[in-house]
């Protein structure tokens, strides 16, 4: 089945999104936290533990620009999509729980994650709830 323009303009914005975070966080994480009011410091551990989920997003964000070109792929893509798209969200609000209210450019990014997230699921609405090919129904 081919994507909808719509469908194509959501796995887009999400892959763009997860790909420029994840490698901003890889090659520029001094950069990136600042713009949250975090400072880093140069501790060698802490900077390889924030690089290397920084490497997963961007991979997660190159899948999901190949889903819009690989037929094959928009499972994946899409399954990618919204598992990040929903659990960043998800982890968040369970820092307001426990942590209290973050800085507003956190927020700023919350709203954002909601907002892709929202948009994946109204683009996709029609192949996420159908039922699967060859299945009983």
């Amino acid at each position: 089945m081919e994507l909808t323009r719509f469908e194509k303009i959501a796995l887009g914005l999400s892959g763009l999104t997860a790909l420029a975070i994840g490698a901003s966080i890889l090659f520029a994480p001094h950069g990136f936290y600042a713009s949250y009011g975090i400072a880093l410091g140069d501790n060698p551990n802490l900077l390889s533990e924030l690089r290397a989920p920084g490497a997963g997003l961007a991979t997660f964000g190159i899948l999901m620009l190949l889903g819009i070109r690989r037929g094959r792929l928009l499972s994946v893509s899409l399954a990618v999509a919204l598992t990040v798209f929903v659990a960043f969200p998800a982890g968040r609000l369970v820092g307001l729980v426990f942590d209290g209210l973050p800085s507003g450019s956190v927020i700023a990014a919350l709203a954002v994650e909601i907002a892709i997230a929202a948009l994946l699921i109204a683009a996709f609405r029609r192949r996420l709830w159908a039922p699967a090919p060859g299945a009983a129904q």
